[in-house]
């Protein structure tokens, strides 16, 4: 077994071509665990340009050999990476909990899902195919099929450090791509226990490569690259677009999963109970800081007092802490510049007159002086028109917003620039599928958290969350392949005439 499956190494290493290999460059940048400064967990090591262009040409080299591979092949290797993440999965989510933050429940659900994501992608490697098309001419076969793009680069974020490098990588490779991964260079030491899984599964040398550093030097790189065919992102809007503007310069396949300001619209019929407990895990589990996190309540005023003194009752009984200790529900914010923005964003709502319900500041004393610790907090009586109601925060912070009926509801939902996830709590079946209709979002939930999705089930959202196709489920082939129309023409004669 690899030595990196035991110990974390003191500097942060680059998978080229098969090979565990230093970066050559000086730059070094300390991680500390987030909720304990005293825990240095590594030393992450940002490579160059240079770096990042031999590792394209090392994916380049290998995609002859993989792309010819048999795709129920391929298929088998993710599978055996599912085996192998399963039995390391209680070392993998503390690995995550320590340099991310999340609670190790929430860590354990992370990788829940990403095993669930590999046994369903090593499916797809006998299930890839296009489709028979009936023509209109005699003797002539027409039909569809899907061929892989060649090199493309997964760059994915610190939130979900295991879910997303899966979601993106698996299906790259079960479609016969060779991949090179660029992680959040906070969270590398999680990616490089993710790679390592896949190497131990048996993926060939240079088809599965990662190398860390800054998206100013390697970001760039990927998406100027010409032999890289695609880029698919996760990350913050600013990023995206500058990203998805570069890649339309050259062509090129660029999938693009951004911010989010999800509502969850409650109305006054609904269940208040679950309502309130959904509102909560949605709004402060995984410390808000989850592309689908309940940003915003959007209540019938006749029920509003009721449910936010239900909800501020059930937010105060919330555990913040180390996500390592027993009990623990809210861990810390990922780091400095996170815990930063924040509290920005709490200062910025105390100043546009939002009540201050709970929380509205960092978690002081003992242990919490040693971590990145905010308290859980709810805004009341929020304007639709407020920062904090419209811009994504990426906290455990929630806005409650007050409407006076289901109408004005959906337009307060509606009226930001995301469109990812959203909510409706509610007994009414017309209101259900009215909303089903009308709200913005590329998934949405009757009766259940904004949080959440299945590895067989498409992900991805509209307006200013995403552009491209959307990732998981048997979509997700469809970004990483090429379509390609085949007609066979069995008559052995000329044909007479064709109008295209």
């Amino acid at each position: 077994m690899n030595a990196l499956a035991q110990v974390v190494p003191a500097r942060s290493m680059n998978f080229v071509n098969g090979n565990w290999v230093e970066s050559t460059s000086s730059r070094l940048v300390e991680r500390r665990n987030p909720a304990n400064f005293d825990d240095v967990v590594g030393l992450v090591n940002l490579s160059n340009r240079e770096e990042t262009r031999a590792t394209v040409q090392a994916a380049a080299a290998a995609l002859p050999a993989w792309r010819n591979t048999p795709a129920p092949v391929r298929g088998r290797i993710i599978g055996r990476a599912a085996q192998i993440m399963t039995q390391r999965k209680d070392e993998l989510g503390r690995m995550l909990t320590r340099e991310e933050g999340k609670t190790l429940s929430d860590s354990s659900g992370e990788i829940l899902r990403s095993i669930n994501v590999l046994d369903y992608m090593a499916g797809e490697g006998k299930r890839i195919g296009g489709e028979m098309l009936p023509s209109e001419l005699p003797k002539n076969f027409a039909y569809t099929m899907k061929q892989p793009l060649g090199v493309v680069a997964c760059i994915t974020p610190w939130n979900f450090p295991v879910a997303i490098p899966v979601w993106k990588i698996a299906p790259a490779l079960v479609a016969g791509n060779t991949v090179v991964f660029k992680p959040a260079t906070i969270t590398a030491f999680t990616a490089m226990k993710v790679v390592e899984i896949f190497e131990e599964a048996g993926v060939p040398p240079g088809v599965l490569n990662m190398v860390v550093g800054a998206g100013s030097e390697v970001g760039d790189e990927l998406i100027t690259n010409s032999t890289v065919k695609a880029v698919s992102f996760t990350g913050s809007n600013e990023i995206g677009a500058a990203l998805y503007a570069q890649g339309a310069k050259r062509l090129m396949k660029v999938q693009c999963e951004m911010g989010g300001k999800n509502p969850i619209v409650v109305l006054e019929d609904a269940d208040l109970g679950l309502a309130m407990e959904s509102t909560l895990q949605g709004a402060f589990y995984s410390t808000g800081q989850r592309c689908t996190a309940t940003s915003r309540a959007v209540v019938i005023e006749s029920i509003a007092d009721e449910f936010v003194r239900l909800l501020a009752q059930r937010t105060a009984e919330l555990k913040v802490g180390d996500g390592s200790q027993p009990g623990v529900q809210i861990g810390p914010l990922v780091d400095e510049a996170q815990f930063n923005t924040v509290m920005s964003y709490l200062e910025i709502g105390k100043q546009e007159g939002a009540q201050v319900v709970c929380g509205g500041g960092r978690s002081s004393g003992g242990n919490y002086d040693r971590g990145w610790f905010v308290a859980p907090t709810i805004f009341d009586h929020v304007n639709p028109n407020m920062r904090i109601a419209r811009e994504e925060i990426f906290g455990p912070v929630l806005s409650v917003i007050r409407v006076k009926d289901f109408d004005e509801a959906v337009e307060v939902a509606n009226d930001v620039i995301y469109g990812l996830s959203s909510a409706i709590y509610t007994n009414n079946v017309a209101h259900m599928f009215e909303f089903i209709d009308r709200i913005e979002t590329g998934i949405t939930h009757i009766n259940s958290p904004t949080t959440g999705g299945e590895a067989q089930v498409p992900f991805g959202g509209v307006k200013g969350t995403g552009v491209g196709l959307r990732e998981q489920g048997r979509v997700a082939i469809d970004f990483f392949t090429e379509l390609k129309v085949v007609y066979v023409d069995y008559t052995g004669r000329k044909r007479e005439s064709n109008i295209y």
